[in-house]
């Protein structure tokens, strides 16, 4: 039988994946900027990598202002994603193709957490949980500023390396 009965069951295992998720997210961004050729490929991953240090210390601040406690979960969705991502390292030579690659890979990342912190935000808002909730929606507008990051290097320079390489 699911433990999600309650909203707040729902709220409680959503926050327990993210944090699942980032936690993995750093192991894999540090390996994303060892593997990335750009030199400005390979610092934005370092300083997303800061970021998502800074995002779990938030989560951690989220859970102290609503007095919840994480479940042991693992954010299988997370997995799969990184997953892809290390497939394409195994498969494609370093460089700009493998770049794109990689550019490619961290959206769907940066999509997927935009999805989970949306909606964290608005299961805590209907939980009555007001730090909570601007605690999480910090970390949704970097998440989106990411986002936004990635599309710029790819059309500004990223795909057009991988382009000029064929």
């Amino acid at each position: 039988m699911s433990q999600r009965k309650t909203i707040d069951d729902l709220f409680v295992h959503m926050l327990s994946d993210i944090y699942s998720a980032e936690k993995q997210l750093t192991r894999a961004l540090a390996k994303l900027s060892r593997t990335a050729s750009d030199p400005q490929l390979a610092d934005a991953f370092k300083t997303h990598l800061e970021e998502t240090q800074g995002q779990i210390e938030r989560i951690d601040k989220v859970v102290e202002s609503t007095g919840i406690r994480l479940k042991r979960v693992k954010c299988v969705a997370m997995e799969g994603l990184i997953e892809e991502g290390a497939e394409l390292i195994d498969e494609i030579e370093k460089g700009p193709v493998l770049d794109a690659g990689l550019v490619a890979a961290a959206q769907k990342v940066e999509h997927y957490e935009i999805a989970a912190y949306g909606s964290l935000c608005a299961l805590g808002k209907q939980l009555g949980h007001e730090e909570a909730v601007n605690l999480l929606k910090e970390t949704l507008e970097e998440e989106k500023a990411t986002d936004m990051k990635l599309t710029q290097f790819a059309e500004a320079a990223g795909n057009r390396k991988a382009t000029e390489k064929q």
